[in-house]
């Protein structure tokens, strides 16, 4: 497999609705595509950076310099055996993980493509049939709302439409007496909340207070690079930890593991690279009994298709937050777009690669800004 041709382009897509976390309030998202091409087919993958360097040290405006300038270099003209040699020849860039793995995501795509395979099936290759999940099961993410009233309003709209989990983002101020709130209104629901680092090991006495509620576990309590006082802060919860940014590697995985700093790890394609150490990171929590599930980054429909690929592996056993395309997107940039069925699932597609045809004309309509490099 040759690597020809790497085609940038950056689109502009309004959300349906603003979503707020702790980092703050996005109204649209300006995402980076990646367009791998090589003996006539193409491979399609998303930079899951935000538009600003708060998630991670990565945003829209890096991306651009470091794909163009040192990961394309790489791996033009160069023979591929397989996508995952991508990771190992751009290994010498130091972090920009979320750049790195669009264009690893976009190899992937290719390869399958090449191959005639769904791209979920590329992923499991190695694993027997029967342990490759067909449909997975999918959880919704609720931001900040304006007012306690309409985070219930949405809360129950999700339900209805069948969403097997509710994650609902907190910070100081907003945590406590609303979760409380929550969960007078939804006794019975399976319900997560995540805090996107907003805390310190010093908010371990209002962390505590979160037990009461029975949730499955609050995600990312503490800074994006705190295992150690994730660790401390795991042993005074009764409520499960679940690491998010901290875990950019199998490694990492292997450290808070051991350190018994998360009992649940939250996997995300960009945030590790791309497949090939999401594979790892899925493999090492495996091996430790640690239950994992597919984080979401606002992606349009080539994200969350590769998301909906990545969440067949046997371990990703409880509900994600892949859920369908028209919550965040009046139209995508797929067709079609990503649905749930009444039970909250999604269906995994037969087709080649990602599973879903691109919606060119749309496609154009949206981008702001494209460049091409062989």
């Amino acid at each position: 497999m040759k690597i020809e041709r790497l085609i940038l382009r950056q689109v502009r897509l309004p959300l349906v609705h603003f979503f707020e976390t702790s980092f703050g309030r996005t109204y649209h998202r300006d995402i980076v595509l990646v367009e791998a091409c090589g003996e006539g087919l193409s491979g399609w993958g998303e930079v899951t950076a935000g538009e600003n360097p708060f998630y991670n040290e990565e945003w829209t405006g890096s991306v651009w310099p470091i794909v163009m300038d040192y990961v394309a270099p790489r791996l033009l003209g160069r023979e591929l055996a397989s996508a995952r040699e991508v990771a190992p020849l751009t290994a010498q860039i130091r972090g920009h993980l979320m750049a790195r793995g669009g264009v690893e995501a976009a190899v992937w795509d290719l390869e399958a493509r090449q191959k005639g395979l769904p791209l979920w099936q590329l992923v499991n290759q190695d694993l027997p049939a029967d342990r490759v999940r067909r449909e997975i099961p999918c959880g919704v993410s609720i931001g900040i709302q304006d007012s306690v009233e309409q985070l219930l309003d949405k809360i129950a709209l999700e339900l209805a439409a069948g969403y097997q989990r509710i994650k609902m983002k907190i910070k100081p101020g907003w945590d406590l007496d609303v979760v409380r709130r929550v969960r007078d209104r939804f006794p019975a629901i399976r319900l997560m909340v995540d805090a996107n680092s907003a805390y310190t090991l010093a908010d371990a006495d209002r962390l505590r207070g979160l037990d009461e509620f029975y949730l499955m576990m609050i995600e990312q309590p503490l800074g994006h690079d705190e295992i150690i006082d994730h660790a401390a802060l795991a042993a005074k919860l009764r409520t499960p930890v679940c690491l998010d940014e901290c875990i950019r590697s199998a490694h990492q995985a292997e450290q808070a593991i051991r350190l018994r700093a998360a009992a649940i790890l939250n996997i995300k394609l960009g945030r590790v690279g791309g497949f090939a150490e999401a594979r790892r990171v899925h493999d090492v929590a495996q091996a430790a009994g640690v239950p994992v599930w597919c984080g979401g980054m606002l992606e349009s429909g080539i994200g969350r298709a590769h998301n909906v690929a990545l969440s067949t592996l046997p371990n990703f056993t409880l509900p994600g937050d892949v859920s369908a395309s028209r919550r965040y997107w009046r139209r995508d940039l797929i067709w079609p777009a990503i649905e749930t069925t009444p039970q909250g699932t999604i269906r995994v597609s037969a087709a080649p690669g990602f599973g879903y045809d691109l919606d060119h004309d749309f496609l154009k309509a949206v981008t702001v800004r494209e460049e091409a490099v062989t």
